[in-house]
């Protein structure tokens, strides 16, 4: 009988831990959420509402859907959206990326672009992905200042040059379309 107990007493105490310890992760991530995660949507939705309300998002994607009509354009455009200035601006919501694609994809419908400048032109208009978030995934991982100082830029440098290597990859890739 004793085995017995001692057994339920082994079950209850590895149950409890357990349960313990699920429940301070649920009170780890709840916290991580409204100290990290949450500001940061709110920092997105307050870029995202200014680029929409004012109209600048559809004024800088107009100015730039003229650049995807060739190779050198499309570097162009890469290289406009991968600036390290600009680059956290055009990712929250990618409100930029989203309507350049938007008026791409109705040139491409009406023929008026090559269908083969397509992927090419997606790598072109998002360079910035990830750029936006790195705060944030930093912050997450809980870096050190020292940290954050160091790979922001070192992050927004290397899509700077990861990007127009992306978009002559996509291009290569498309020439038989």
């Amino acid at each position: 009988m004793d085995s017995f107990i001692n057994f339920l007493n082994s079950i209850g105490r590895g149950v409890g831990k357990a349960v313990g310890t699920f429940y301070q992760a649920g009170r780890d991530s709840i916290d991580m959420v409204i100290k990290n995660i949450l500001p940061f949507i709110a920092f997105v939705a307050c870029i995202q509402g200014l680029m929409n309300g004012t109209g600048l998002g559809t004024l800088i994607a107009n100015a730039l859907v003229p650049l995807s009509s060739n190779i050198i354009g499309l570097l162009v455009l890469c290289l406009i959206c991968a600036l390290p200035v600009l680059s956290p601006l055009l990712g929250p919501g990618a409100v930029i990326a989203q309507i350049i694609g938007t008026l791409l994809g109705t040139f491409f419908a009406n023929k008026t672009l090559p269908l083969s400048a397509a992927l090419p032109a997606l790598f072109a208009i998002n360079p910035q992905v990830g750029c936006d978030f790195i705060p944030v995934g930093l912050a997450l991982g809980e870096a050190e200042p020292e940290t954050v100082e160091v790979g922001v830029p070192a992050v927004l440098f290397s899509r700077l040059i990861t990007g127009p290597i992306a978009v002559i990859l996509a291009y290569v890739a498309a020439l038989g379309m």
